[in-house]
This record gives structure tokens, C-alpha cells and sequence, in this order.
């Protein structure tokens, strides 16, 4: 029903096997699983540009709320590598370690680009019948 993505990190970018597996693995899952995934992608990069304004305005706590919703969402769909840089940027930002965030935001947006074209990729090989 679903093809695994192949990840050159023990870490997965994507990855709704699990989830799918839990929800019973037939058209249904199939069905509910496509739209939490649509869902889950459709602000597209908001939520990184947000999270960036945010710092770039010293709204540290702002971006860390916005990046801890982020990761929530986007975390069920077994984005451990994103998961993993998001956890990353939030501690700098919580122990204002300033000097890191530019870096951590930066590898932060590649794994979220990384899931998205995933997500996409993985849309377009799964689309339920009659959708």
C-alpha cells in the first residue's frame, strides 16, 4: 500500500508506515491517514517563516511556540529527523544561546522542505480511490 522512503540517516524524514499500520492498514487508514497528511502540509513554509520573523524581532518565545507546534504536527508523520532539528533550534532559543539559531533555523527549514516534498511525493503514490 505504501512505499518507504529510503534515508541515508538512521532518523526517517518521513515516514506514515506506523501510523497507517495502527488505523488498520486498509482503504480506510488510507483515506484518514492522506488527509491528516494534507492537513498536516498544507501551510506549506508559514510556519518557518513565522518562526523566523519571530527571532528576527526577538520574539524568542513566540518562535518557540510556533516551533513546538510545528514539530507536534508535523512529528506524526515520523519526521524524526525534523523532529530532531526542531528540538535542537527550541533549546537554543529557550537557553538563548543566539549565536546557534541561525544555523539551527537554516538545517530546521531543509528537514521541513525534505518532509514536504516527501509528504507530496508520498500523497501522489497513495491518492485514495475517489478523491
Amino acid at each position: 500500500m505504501t512505499d518507504a522512503i529510503p534515508s541515508n540517516s538512521a532518523e526517517s524524514i518521513f515516514s506514515v508506515d506506523m501510523l497507517l499500520k495502527y488505523m488498520g492498514n486498509d482503504d480506510k487508514a488510507l483515506a484518514v491517514v492522506s488527509k491528516i497528511v494534507r492537513d498536516a502540509v498544507a501551510p506549506r513554509m508559514a510556519p518557518i517563516e513565522l518562526a523566523a520573523t519571530a527571532l528576527r524581532e526577538q520574539r524568542l518565545a513566540d518562535a518557540g511556540k510556533i516551533l513546538h507546534t510545528l514539530r507536534g504536527s508535523i512529528g506524526t508523520l515520523g519526521a524524526k529527523r525534523l523532529v530532531t532539528a526542531s528540538l535542537s533550534l527550541e533549546k537554543a532559543i529557550a537557553e538563548q544561546h543566539t549565536e546557534l539559531i541561525p544555523t539551527l533555523l537554516t538545517a530546521l527549514e531543509s528537514e521541513y522542505q525534505l518532509v514536504l516534498r516527501n509528504a507530496d511525493d508520498w500523497l501522489q503514490r497513495n491518492m485514495p480511490q475517489g478523491v
